[in-house]
This record gives structure tokens, C-alpha cells and sequence, in this order.
């Protein structure tokens, strides 16, 4: 069964609509600041967590004392 030429075009018209959403959707969800930025949120997140924020503090003391005992040796 033939389509109507003006049918045809308004299906057309309709998908080339949702793919420019669809692009627009991945453009946003692959953005390269986008990702930086939430993996960013991530880590500061984690790092707020008491029980990760401590221990690497005292890492972090205990490390700057070897060195400065190594230094002062």
C-alpha cells in the first residue's frame, strides 16, 4: 500500500527531531567538564568520610616525619 508523499515527510521530520534530542542527550552525558566535574564531586565525597579523611591524614603525617627524619640524618 502506497504512503501519502506528506505523511511520509512528517515521519521524517518526526525522527530527524528525536535523533537531535537523542544527540543532545549523549552531547550532555559525555561531556568531558560534565565527567571531570561528577568524578570530582565523587572523590571529595569520599574523602569527607571520616573513616577515609583520618587515616590519610595520618598517612600523611607519619610520611612527612620519615622524610624529615631521613633529611635531618
Amino acid at each position: 500500500m502506497a504512503r501519502d508523499p506528506e505523511t511520509i515527510e512528517r515521519d521524517i521530520e518526526k525522527a530527524r527531531e528525536q535523533l537531535a534530542t537523542t544527540l543532545d542527550r549523549i552531547g550532555d552525558k559525555a561531556n568531558p567538564q560534565k565527567l571531570a566535574d561528577t568524578a570530582q564531586a565523587g572523590v571529595r565525597a569520599k574523602l569527607d568520610d571520616p573513616r577515609i579523611k583520618y587515616p590519610l591524614v595520618g598517612t600523611g603525617v607519619l610520611v612527612a616525619a620519615l622524610l624529615v627524619r631521613k633529611l635531618l640524618r
